[in-house]
């Protein structure tokens, strides 16, 4: 009997392992190293994807029935916006317990079976890590602010009295009055970088170093694949540092790094810093010691302006200057995000260019700095809107895609700040455009104007092969066949003229034009060369052809291969 008990549990085992083989041909995705470099990554908030139970919010379940449809538009990662209980006064990101889920959305065996799921398909999970503060109605900080000699004191940073710069360096200029706020209770001011309900984590104390290190333990061991800090220079602050040019701690930041990758080898963490070039090798470490990802903030706000005004020459500029990063290391760019355009890094004149163009009206406008439009309101025009995405999956690195942008939903301005970009996913004409079947929703959905969602949803796409969402899945399988973009072996080819983007990788040229007119361009040293065109616009011939000359329609695109 026990003879028969092991041939069986031989066999099981033997099974499981064919199977595991299997997986790993089925899905090369899962192999490991430097994935993150070929991957495409999509960021949802799970309370506005898809509802599964009629309650008018978007849960786990939901997000689990929609994974067939990401993984047929070529989704790698799934970036997961704040799922974590919360008062909800920053959508989530005012997070009151770091190892729970939010209920509303499911628990944590849901959570196993999406984890499980999005596995079967090749797909990976990330999650937003907001560790630079806590809700002030977070146990942590209800402890820490009971009296002055709590055990939970200094794991936030208080002072005494009101600093001098209690309204300098303040994250949303215009909304919050400053930085430092005065608790009742016990009569002293604490700190918060964001919203005075959000008090900042004090990250010189062991013990809170320590506890950072163990929700990242959790998170993974519940089989995720890392992690996308947010606000990355806030959490590495020094206090008492100067409020508008801090002293930061990168130590802190290596640390978590290796700590992570000792728990899991293959773990990433993707960076939410938006700081100048010359800032860029401190948060990548050096010998690629630091973040293995960030965020190209500086490539994209020169991006826009290229968009808006047709010059590409700051563009070409700011990808010069991020050229140079180390070897593990990974730009990750973006059109849209879960916040607003950032353009702090644009000159004034070209912030009032880009205003001009993309965000007019003042109600259009946020913190002093950017556009909280969604990207088809915004360009408005359909060849406009492709170039834009030709662009994004052509740049040097991993490209992100914000839900809902595939299919060109529009905004809804008269929400709060952010919340404009952050409404319920158009599936279809049916009730609710198919997110909910509820009769009161948590956030409405766009139910007017050209946007409406019998208008844009994804059902309606699916059905018509000249799609916007087409277009990205084209682009998306076009990506997936070349991984040298992801490599960033590349360079920026000179001398094409007014309004042309050109990217060299290798044996592969691809040319953009931001001008609303016709181009000719020469192509240097490409006398010696032959070009099959593998993707383009409407004006582009197919099939092979002999360089140099080639012709650009207005906002046409065109990638070539190179023999």
């Amino acid at each position: 009997m026990k003879k028969k008990l092991l041939i069986v549990f031989i066999l099981f085992l033997a099974g499981c392992a064919v199977a595991q083989e299997k997986e790993k041909l089925a899905y090369p995705d899962l192999d490991t190293g430097t994935w993150y470099k070929n991957a495409l990554i999509y960021n949802l908030e799970i309370g506005v994807f898809k509802d599964s139970d009629g309650d008018g919010r978007g849960d786990i379940p939901g997000l689990i029935s929609k994974l067939d449809y990401l993984r047929s538009m070529g989704v790698d990662v799934l970036w997961l916006a704040p799922f974590f209980p919360s008062p909800g006064r920053d959508d989530g990101y005012d997070v009151a317990d770091f190892y729970g889920i939010d209920p509303s959305l499911g628990n944590h065996g849901h959570f196993t079976e999406l984890v499980r799921q999005a596995r079967q398909r090749g797909m990976r999970i990330i999650l937003d890590l907001v560790i630079n503060h806590t809700s002030d109605q977070h146990p942590w900080f209800r402890a820490s602010s009971s009296s002055r000699d709590s055990p939970f004191r200094e794991w936030y940073i208080w002072s005494e009295k009101r600093p001098k710069d209690w309204n300098k360096g303040m994250v949303f200029p215009g909304v919050q009055e400053g930085v430092w706020t005065k608790d009742p209770k016990t009569d002293q001011y604490y700190y918060h970088r964001f919203y005075e309900f959000q008090p900042d984590l004090n990250y010189t104390n062991p013990e809170v170093v320590a506890e950072v290190h163990r929700l990242i333990a959790f998170w993974l061991q519940q089989g995720i694949d890392g992690f996308r800090v947010d606000a990355v220079p806030f959490v590495l602050e020094l206090p008492g540092s100067p409020g508008d040019k801090p002293r930061l701690d990168f130590e802190f930041l290596y640390r978590m790094r290796q700590f992570a990758m000792f728990r899991n080898p293959e773990a990433i963490i993707l960076g939410e810093a938006n700081v100048p070039p010359g800032e860029n090798a401190a948060y990548f470490g050096e010998d690629s010691r630091g973040l293995q990802m960030m965020f190209n903030f500086y490539v994209n706000q020169h991006l826009f302006f290229a968009l808006a005004t047709g010059d590409v020459k700051p563009l070409l500029t700011a990808l010069k200057a991020t050229q140079q990063i180390p070897e593990m290391a990974q730009w990750v760019h973006f059109l849209r995000n879960h916040d607003e355009i950032d353009l702090g890094r644009l000159t004034e004149k070209q912030r009032e260019r880009v205003f001009e163009k993309f965000g007019p009206d003042s109600s259009m406008q946020l913190y002093d700095r950017g556009i909280r439009r969604r990207l088809a309101p915004m360009l408005g025009r359909p060849d406009l809107i492709r170039l834009a995405y030709s662009v994004l999956f052509a740049l040097p690195g991993t490209p992100v895609i914000r839900y809902g942008e595939e299919i060109g939903m529009g905004d809804d301005l008269s929400l709060k700040e952010r919340l404009s970009v952050r409404t319920p996913m158009q599936w279809d004409t049916t009730k609710n455009a198919g997110f909910s079947s509820g009769d009161s929703l948590w956030r409405p959905v766009i139910s007017e104007g050209k946007y409406d969602y019998r208008q844009v949803n994804v059902g309606q796409q699916l059905g018509d092969s000249t799609s916007l969402l087409f277009h990205l899945k084209r682009l998306a399988s076009l990506r997936r066949r070349l991984p040298q973009i992801g490599d960033r072996d590349y360079e920026i080819v000179e001398g094409m003229g007014e309004g042309i983007l050109a990217i060299r990788y290798r044996s592969l040229l691809i040319l953009h034009n931001f001008c609303d007119c016709e181009k000719t361009v020469r192509v240097p040293g490409g006398e010696r060369l032959t070009a099959s065109l593998l993707f383009g616009g409407r004006t582009a011939d197919p099939g092979s052809k002999q360089l140099p000359i080639v012709k650009l329609g207005p906002y046409d695109y065109q990638w070539y291969q190179l023999f």
